[in-house]
């Protein structure tokens, strides 16, 4: 890897946001340093979207997996299809998946089931797993702790209080920061930034949601991911270049999958 190179470690470039634009964005993308992106599945239509993305564009990758959201509806036929493409050459990790109790657009019970299920489906081939939790943080520990020890774990788009990041360090998971750590009100953020090892850091832009300042409330694109990694630096009072060989580093661990 180049000095400085980056890697977007989550994004949605298959979304129909991008539909007028995607290879200008892709291409602004690499012009701002972002040599991999990797695309994340939530239900089976953006996993199938992201797997083609990662075909026709040679430094995308793609996750498959299927948010809580769809919980009330997942049968076991979507979970063999997010199974069987697991073994897809582009296919770096199952996720996002896990508990959403902000939205609750399923029941709490189902979501617990369908979460449950995939960590199995992860674990059985070996794959790391990608969680999304929103307002559920204590069940998604305890489910995490019960399911998922020793898998590899992402905790998607950080936005926890240090005892909970201490909480996911234990279990060794990695923690994603996104747009929100660059927020001027994000103090807890901030904190857990400038605590968390080095080693067990990763950036993503979740585009096209959460845009970093000074585009927060526009449409993102992987390219910010560079405003995300230059605050972390900046909080941690480390070059921009350390941040970036380390993030690297970590996402070829995270996502064994990804070439070196």
């Amino acid at each position: 890897m180049a000095e400085g190179t980056l890697i977007d470690t989550h994004a949605h470039v298959h979304l129909d946001a991008f539909d007028a634009d995607r290879p200008a964005v892709l291409q602004r993308a690499r012009a701002a340093g972002v040599a991999r992106l990797i695309n994340v599945g939530y239900d089976l239509p953006s996993s199938r979207a992201s797997i083609g993305l990662a075909e026709a564009e040679p430094d995308v990758w793609a996750t498959v997996g299927i948010q809580p959201h769809y919980a009330a509806t997942t049968g076991e036929d979507d979970l063999a299809a997010i199974a069987a493409w697991l073994a897809h050459p582009r296919v770096v990790a199952l996720g996002e998946i896990g508990l959403d109790y902000y939205h609750n657009r399923a029941p709490r019970e189902a979501q617990e089931r369908l979460f449950r299920a995939q960590i199995a489906i992860a674990r059985a081939h070996g794959m790391p797993i990608v969680i999304h939790t929103r307002e559920a943080q204590a069940d998604t520990l305890r489910v995490l702790r019960e399911e998922a020890q020793g898998l590899t774990i992402i905790m998607h788009a950080f936005s926890g209080d240090w005892a909970f990041a201490a909480a996911c360090l234990e279990l060794g998971a990695y923690l994603s920061f996104a747009g929100p750590v660059t927020f001027a009100k994000a103090q807890e953020l901030h904190a857990v930034a400038r605590c968390v090892p080095r080693e067990r850091m990763l950036i993503e832009t979740d585009s096209p949601y959460l845009s970093p300042h000074p585009w927060r409330g526009r449409r993102n694109e992987p390219a910010r991911v560079r405003l995300v990694a230059e605050r972390l630096a900046e909080l941690r009072g480390e070059p921009l270049t350390t941040i970036a060989q380390a993030v690297w580093q970590n996402a070829c661990r995270a996502f064994p999958k990804l070439p070196n």
